[in-house]
């Protein structure tokens, strides 16, 4: 059964809005998605009517504003099949969680020569951490090489992994091509090796039903801008057992369960809290937490499989579409079966931010550039490329619209 997007868009404010007196077309999911009334509306009555601050008082409101929040981390758990919100982490992003492992597990457990194996497809977010701990550590980052196509070379990564390595930190969908990576095979692989394995979800989790205990991951992390939720804050999955090997990523209130301070000696003695709570230092993002909460309801009320599918349809769509085109060349593969909602493109004499300027003229938003993603656009020996992401709100006739501008490009 297919979306009714037009129900899911008269959820959406901003597609009121025209652009250079053209109706809004949002084709940036990948970067961030828009939100619907009921995230926007959650955020508001929560500063309205609960707003105080979160673990720290016995008043109302405070019991309030806590029951939300920690209804929040039990609804993701729901969402991704974690055994307990007790392995939830909330953070910034997908950015500030991969972060978190590295700074908080990277620190504690790699030692001299030990290896970190990515790959060549990976987002900045997710080779920088790796580089800084390296150099700190003195241990050596691998990356496993990357097909023609934009999937993984198995062969290289399987040739790369061995006892050295001790987490290999991989995107579940590149951010760039839309693959989706086999990240069953990937895990059992790292395990296989006694090496860890954290997924980066930025681009799965919104678009595809993922769950935590089938793939058998130690760590998932992923942010709720990205799935209709509110900017500022994400989550990072970590299993259980590991929280013993990792220390506090940040100190301050929230992550502290006692400071005793010794008269005679001048020195403080610190007791941290249980996680997930002594990785989340300082007051968290509680209306943040809330309109993700809502976001999660918005989206189980669809059902991925149906959110999944509609994306299924509309990258086949722009695939067959884009033939017409002369001018464009697709990177990465074709296979629809092998990719998300996402479709990397160059236009012959232009480049990636002339193209998107072109097409925000007619009120269509696309992404030009890296991707923040860079290593990737070298293997392909692309100085840049555009980029349209699709989400559950967009329809045929937009992709219609689209490529009737960019055959407009190409008579221009």
């Amino acid at each position: 059964m297919s979306l009714n997007t037009s129900d899911i868009r008269a959820d959406f404010p901003i597609f009121r809005r025209k652009i250079n007196n053209n109706p809004l077309i949002y084709f940036d999911n990948a970067a961030t998605t828009q939100k619907p009334r009921q995230v926007i509306e959650s955020i508001k009555n929560f500063y309205e009517n609960h707003n105080a601050n979160v673990h720290r008082a016995i008043h109302t409101l405070s019991q309030e504003a806590t029951e939300l929040h920690e209804n929040a981390r039990g609804k993701i758990a729901q969402f991704i099949n974690s055994k307990s919100s007790e392995e939830i982490i909330f953070s910034r992003g997908t950015t500030e969680a991969i972060n978190l492992i590295a700074y908080s597990w990277g620190l504690k457990n790699l030692k001299k020569n030990d290896e970190i194996l990515i790959s060549e497809m990976e987002h900045h977010s997710n080779i920088v951490p790796w580089e800084l701990i390296s150099k700190r550590k003195e241990c050596i980052v691998n990356y496993a090489r990357v097909n023609n196509d934009g999937t993984l070379n198995f062969e290289d990564f399987k040739n790369k992994i061995s006892k050295k390595t001790k987490i290999v930190s991989i995107s579940h969908v590149s951010n760039v091509v839309g693959i989706v990576n086999e990240i069953k095979k990937i895990g059992k692989i790292a395990h296989e090796n006694n090496s860890l394995i954290l997924v980066d979800g930025a681009q799965s989790v919104p678009h595809m039903k993922v769950d935590v205990r089938d793939l058998d991951i130690d760590f998932l992390a992923f942010s709720g801008h990205k799935m209709l939720g509110p900017t500022g804050i994400g989550a990072l999955y970590c299993k259980k057992e590991h929280y013993e090997n990792m220390d506090p990523f940040q100190g301050g209130g929230e992550m502290i369960k006692e400071v005793n301070f010794n008269m005679k000696t001048q020195k403080s003695e610190c007791v941290w809290n249980e996680p997930p709570w002594k990785f989340e230092a300082g007051t968290p993002n509680i209306c943040g937490s809330i309109g993700l909460m809502e976001a999660v309801k918005y989206l189980n009320q669809i059902g991925m499989d149906k959110v999944w599918n509609h994306e299924k349809k509309l990258t086949k769509y722009t695939f067959d579409r884009l033939q017409e085109c002369k001018k464009i060349t697709i990177h990465g593969s074709l296979d629809v079966s092998l990719k998300c909602g996402i479709i990397p493109f160059s236009f012959q004499g232009l480049s990636s931010h002339d193209v998107a300027l072109f097409a925000d003229n007619f009120g269509i938003m696309i992404r030009s550039g890296y991707h923040c993603a860079q290593p990737l656009h070298q293997v392909f020996n692309l100085k840049s490329s555009a980029r349209v992401s699709f989400y559950i709100y967009n329809t045929l006739e937009e992709i219609d619209r689209f490529v009737e501008v960019l055959r407009e490009i190409e008579h221009f």
